[in-house]
């Protein structure tokens, strides 16, 4: 599979320089007042504007690129079995995505023309609203709509696939393997982006390390690994920090303004641009971010402030040291034995075997080690 010359372009400006993304799209989207008609009574469903109102979409990727942002998320964040399920119009899964797709190619080549700065497209791929590790939804299912998320994501013109605000990694696997077996059905090549969601507890919804996250996802052949949601960037520095020592591929972040505030009139994001763009270019310099950007309440003043602060930054090399190991859905566990004998084994606990609680008992090893 050839790639692309976009997608080409991108994953080389990903290894030599600090490539920017948009910031928040939902609250743009909304600010417009949508009308019921143009959800198709389908209210909030903002994957349904990539139809109807085409302009509302359009003007949001417009605010961004016109700030110098290299590349757009596309509005395609619920076009998921399960987000699109709650609305009963799962089936509508390739088309939401392929038009939301569409309508960012359409910006981002007419913004590439007028002002020579190569633009790129990055199809959302978001979490939904199930868990498959509770088994609200099976990981099939999951993964074959995701499939379809993204062949309809490649053929409205993506430059790469984003999987984002993931909470749970059998979702994340689901995601990312769906998205690998449309490039391999669609007979295309492009970079296939993760970037979870670590909660203020220190670990994903369901209670995963930052390390238990790279350990099962690199392996997959993901070219991207980052944060993004949930928190501001002070809270994401330290998982940043271990990343940046372990992890083999380019590292990205996109953090919300800061924690939200309650106020009389509802929640607000209180980190204000200068504070977004310090934390980036920290980000940058410390552990060599490849991609930054932003999420929730995070405006296009923002990101100007944040394209200014690195445009002329190059991320420096980083030496990571990655540790072989295992991990389970909370944290892993490297390959490194402190005493000369290192057992793993799903039958040997004294409880769920007969057998090998009576040789334990008994001194007997060498059947211990056989059943290990």
């Amino acid at each position: 599979m050839t790639p692309t010359p976009r997608a080409a372009g991108l994953r080389a400006a990903l290894t030599s320089r600090v490539v920017v993304a948009d910031g928040a799209m939902g609250t743009m989207l909304q600010a417009q007042d949508p009308t019921l008609d143009d959800f198709q009574q389908l209210e909030g469903c903002n994957e349904i504007l990539n139809l109807t109102r085409p302009d509302i979409v359009r003007s949001v990727h417009e605010a961004y690129f016109a700030v110098g942002v290299d590349c757009v998320e596309t509005n395609t964040f619920g076009a998921n079995h399960s987000a699109l399920g709650e609305y009963e119009i799962a089936h509508r899964i390739h088309e939401l995505s392929e038009a939301g797709a569409r309508v960012a190619r359409e910006v981002a080549d007419e913004f590439t023309a007028s002002t020579g700065q190569q633009r790129w497209v990055l199809g959302s791929m978001g979490p939904g609203t199930k868990l498959p590790t509770l088994g609200h939804v099976s990981y099939g299912v999951l993964r074959d709509a995701y499939q379809q998320n993204a062949e309809g994501l490649l053929t409205g013109g993506a430059d790469a696939l984003l999987v984002e605000t993931t909470q749970d990694l059998l979702q994340t696997k689901a995601a990312v393997l769906g998205a690998k077996r449309a490039l391999a059905a669609l007979g295309a090549d492009a970079p296939v982006l993760v970037s979870v969601t670590v909660e203020t507890t220190g670990t994903m919804l369901l209670g995963s390390e930052i390390g238990a996250a790279l350990t099962a996802l690199e392996p997959l052949g993901i070219d991207m690994i980052g944060l993004n949601c949930a928190t501001g960037p002070a809270e994401m520095s330290e998982h940043l920090r271990q990343l940046s020592r372990t992890a083999r591929v380019p590292l990205s972040c996109m953090p919300n303004a800061g924690l939200p505030v309650l106020g009389k009139d509802g929640a607000h994001y209180p980190l204000a641009p200068a504070e977004l763009a310090d934390a980036q270019e920290t980000f940058v310099r410390d552990y060599g971010l490849s991609l930054v950007g932003g999420c929730c309440g995070t405006t296009p003043e923002h990101l100007r402030q944040v394209v200014e602060r690195v445009r002329e930054l190059t991320p420096p090399q980083r030496a990571p040291r990655p540790e072989p190991g295992a991990a389970s859905l909370y944290q892993s566990v490297p390959f490194r034995q402190d005493t000369s004998y290192l057992a793993i084994g799903e039958r040997t606990n004294a409880n769920g075997s007969k057998k090998f609680r009576e040789a334990m008992l008994e001194g007997r090893w060498d059947d211990c080690v056989e059943m290990a």
